[in-house]
């Protein structure tokens, strides 16, 4: 690491460490009694629509624990709280679990979403594959390594011999900004995440191709999750009834929520959507994702991309481990949990 890089982790630390604080004070006291599971999660993110549920239905009491949410503003200081034991859980994608682990430090990965989101084109723009991009501005969120947006390359030259980072014009930004840029005709695309998709869906805006279509070009056989659940192997350990209970009560929200509309009518202000068309999308989109194969399978498939992503985005991406960290996907996933 440079002597630059040293300086700038030195100089963020305390504002994440005050921001760790802060949030964990706002969470309240923990409780006094009983066993707590403290999930530290984005306060505007979508899993907080499951973690909301549990909560509401009594889930995390009928499987012998408490939920207690600890919210943050940022995924950066989600991460620091999970790092450094402040909190028990937290959510993230594999790419965090395997470096963590090649690190040193046993972070391990249960699935939740396979919402991965996906390449957005005005409907009429007589767009239709990825060659048609050719000298096209396309808008990219989470920044030139995210990992969606390198799968994209990959199935261009994979499938189409296309080289779509080099004969395209690229944007990289927020994922708000660059949705409204595509709006307003300033992109001719734009690779998003999924819940800004499903507002474009309602605005006259197709998908052209999605992440999993790019996963599945890469190797996957199956959808891949683009984020879960991730915590310390030796918490888990330690604690496996807790664990075990954690998943009963994600599955029980995951299941009340695929089954009665009127599940969701307590996440209408928390979804934020615009109108009853936005909400409908919204909603359908989420239960698209429920994660329904199986995990055995799933692991290796996302072993199979992450080797492509190693490549493709080298040490700043994965960091040390070439290969996706053995026990990364939780263990517990395959020995009957």
């Amino acid at each position: 690491m440079t002597r630059f890089g040293r300086s700038l982790i030195a100089l963020a630390a305390p504002i994440l460490a005050a921001a760790v604080t802060g949030a964990l004070l706002a969470a309240g006291p923990a409780y006094a009694e009983g066993p707590v599971v403290r999930l530290a999660l984005l306060k505007f993110g979508t899993v907080n629509w499951e973690a909301d549920t549990i909560k509401r239905e009594g889930y995390d009491e009928a499987n012998g624990f408490t939920l207690e949410i600890v919210p943050f503003a940022g995924a950066n200081a989600t991460q620091v709280a999970l790092l450094s034991g402040d909190v028990d859980m937290s959510t993230g994608d594999w790419l965090f679990a395997s470096r963590q682990r090649a690190m040193g430090a046993p972070m391990t990965f249960i699935p939740y979403s396979t919402s991965m989101g996906g390449l957005m084109v005005p409907c009429d723009s007589g767009l239709k594959s990825l060659e048609d991009l050719e000298g096209k501005t396309i808008g990219v969120a989470g920044g030139p390594l995210d990992k969606s947006w390198l799968m994209l390359i990959g199935m261009a030259e994979g499938e189409l011999g296309f080289d779509l980072k080099g004969r395209t014009r690229q944007v990289f930004g927020a994922p708000p900004l660059l949705a409204e840029k595509l709006r307003q005709g300033e992109l001719d695309a734009a690779l998003n995440y999924w819940h800004y998709n499903a507002r474009l869906e309602t605005e006259g805006y197709c998908e052209l191709v999605s992440a999993q279509d790019a996963a599945e070009a890469l190797g996957a056989r199956g959808k891949l999750s683009a984020i879960g659940y991730i915590f310390n192997e030796e918490w888990a350990d330690a604690n496996p009834e807790l664990v075990a209970g954690f998943l009963a009560a994600s599955r029980a929200a995951k299941a009340h929520l695929l089954e009665d509309d009127a599940a969701w009518e307590p996440l209408r202000e928390a979804m934020n959507a615009e109108n009853d068309a936005v909400f409908e999308t919204l909603r359908k989109r989420w239960r698209e994702g429920i994660p329904t194969g199986d995990a055995a399978r799933e692991e290796a498939d996302t072993a199979a991309v992450y080797a492509y992503l190693a490549k493709a985005g080298g040490t700043e991406l994965v960091g040390p481990a070439t290969e996706m960290a053995p026990g990364t996907f939780w263990s517990g996933l395959t020995a009957g949990n």
